[in-house]
């Protein structure tokens, strides 16, 4: 099995808390875990990289410039990241790089000179993960109040934090779907979901 090469996380609700069109670098706040699941990757030598769509930017609701600032103050307080992969496009914009589309993560691999198939994409919606099965990498979900039941379900490797899903790929690419004790991950979030399926995700 060959080890894993690089990790790439999406932004908003995996690495830092969502607020949705964020172009405000104060109001970014890392979920829990993340400082110590990112410094754990590069501690092994791997490589480590943020995967991210911003319709917000397409939408005029964002700047590109806003985008930069936000993503410098994650870089500060999660960070340092070997790559930046971001969609400023909207979901009609009929882009390669949208995820759940492949090109950010392929271009991700590129620019760290690793194969899609020693990647791994870790995130909080199917979109993510599906981005990963395309380009031929490995996609880790990790739910929260936002995820979808059926994306849950739907996941080849599922974690319940990103301390957990980091630690599945120290020796190589996950194996197994339930990344996680005996916890049933459905059970475990579950709660706040009715609620999530009628709220759109803008990114």
């Amino acid at each position: 099995m060959s080890p894993v090469k690089a990790v790439f996380f999406d932004r908003d609700g995996t690495l830092v808390h969502d607020v949705p069109y964020n172009g405000d670098p104060q109001r970014v706040r890392p979920v829990d875990g993340a400082r110590e699941a990112v410094a754990l990757l590069r501690d092994r030598g791997i490589r480590v990289g943020v995967v991210t769509n911003q319709s917000g930017v397409a939408r005029g609701l964002i700047s590109d410039a806003d985008v930069r600032h936000v993503n410098r103050r994650v870089d500060e307080l999660i960070g340092p990241f070997d790559v930046w992969a971001v969609c400023p496009h909207g979901p009609d914009d009929g882009c390669h790089c949208r995820k759940p589309r492949p090109g950010l993560v392929l271009w991700a691999a590129g620019r760290v000179c690793a194969d899609p198939a020693d990647c791994v994409v870790i995130g909080d919606i199917g979109a993510d993960t599906e981005a990963a099965e395309r380009a031929g990498a490995h996609g880790i979900l990790v739910p929260n109040d936002r995820t979808r039941p059926e994306e849950t379900a739907g996941a080849a490797h599922v974690a319940p934090d990103l301390l957990t899903a980091v630690r599945s790929v120290l020796t190589g690419p996950p194996t197994g779907r339930v990344l996680v004790d005996e916890r049933p991950i459905e059970a475990a979030f579950r709660t706040g979901r009715a609620a999530a399926d009628t709220r759109g995700r803008p990114r």
